[in-house]
């Protein structure tokens, strides 16, 4: 064998051995944002230092809180070290303040029993949003989990019964009580409450590498703990349960504790959603 011909073959083992693709971002990079990523699966990928993990298929998630700030690095590093790093410029926005009157006192401002009730409530929220699935569940696109107008958006600054309060980490839709209630994506069912004091009859549904969606004040849980749910099957119903002033479903969005915006993830307005 020639000396060229050595080197070709040796570049082609290379290559063979350890594959490389561009790296693919779809999503929006903003505050709030969900963006799916791919490389090739023999890649890590770390973003502002933290390691992220990537799916058999190269697929990987990451997210931007309500407050990120301007910038995020994003590093890919390939099996022999090469590291490629993409600053990426994540859009600022701008959020409503939203009034809000009539909530029971108790449920504003809560004597000792219900704040410990609701910091335990929380907790159990809280460790159903840590796991780690290695499976991804997303498929390509989230759909909406019940139809009907949004009441009430993402990051906007709570004021409840004029008293500020911590902004509000989700999407509302307004319904009639019963009206279903789908899983926006597939999932396994990590939580499912009956008794929340602020969010009545809970489910968090998880969907791999951290990401979760919640389901809030229904008036019916049909989804079971452990269980898995296809995109689109009924996991409760509408309701007005926990602090709320009218029935509606609060729709959350977490990459573990990052909250996202529910708003970003689908096309369209849940109007154009179909109830059975």
């Amino acid at each position: 064998m020639t000396p060229g011909r050595g080197l070709l073959v040796a570049l082609a083992a290379l290559l063979t051995t350890f594959p490389v693709r561009a790296l693919e971002l779809e999503g929006p990079v903003t505050q709030g944002g969900l963006v799916v990523g791919r490389v090739s699966s023999n890649e890590r990928v770390v973003l502002d230092g933290k390691a992220i993990r990537v799916a058999p298929d190269g697929r990987f998630l990451i997210g931007f809180g309500r407050d990120h700030g301007a910038k995020a690095e994003l590093k890919v590093v390939a099996p022999d070290g090469r590291e490629t790093v993409r600053t990426l410029k994540v859009a600022k926005r701008r959020y409503q303040v939203q009034k809000i009157e009539g909530l029971p006192e108790r449920l504003v401002t809560p004597d000792a029993a219900t704040a410990e009730k609701i910091a335990s409530d929380r907790d159990s929220i809280t460790r159903s949003r840590t796991h780690d699935m290695p499976e991804l569940l997303l498929g390509a696109r989230f759909v909406w989990p019940a139809a009907g107008p949004v009441s009430g958006v993402y990051g906007s600054q709570r004021i409840l019964n004029g008293q500020a309060r911590a902004p509000h980490l989700g999407l509302d839709i307004a319904g009639p009580p019963g009206s279903p209630v789908k899983a926006a994506a597939a999932g396994v069912v990590r939580l499912a409450r009956e008794d929340m004091v602020l969010t009545g009859k809970t489910v968090v549904l998880d969907h791999g590498h951290g990401l979760t969606t919640t389901y809030v004040h229904m008036s019916e849980i049909s989804a079971i703990e452990g269980a898995r749910v296809g995109q689109g099957d009924p996991i409760g119903r509408i309701g007005k349960t926990g602090r709320v002033t009218g029935a509606h479903l609060h729709w959350g969005a977490h990459l573990f504790d990052v909250a996202l915006d529910p708003g970003l993830l689908v096309p369209g307005s849940p109007d154009a959603a179909k109830p059975d």
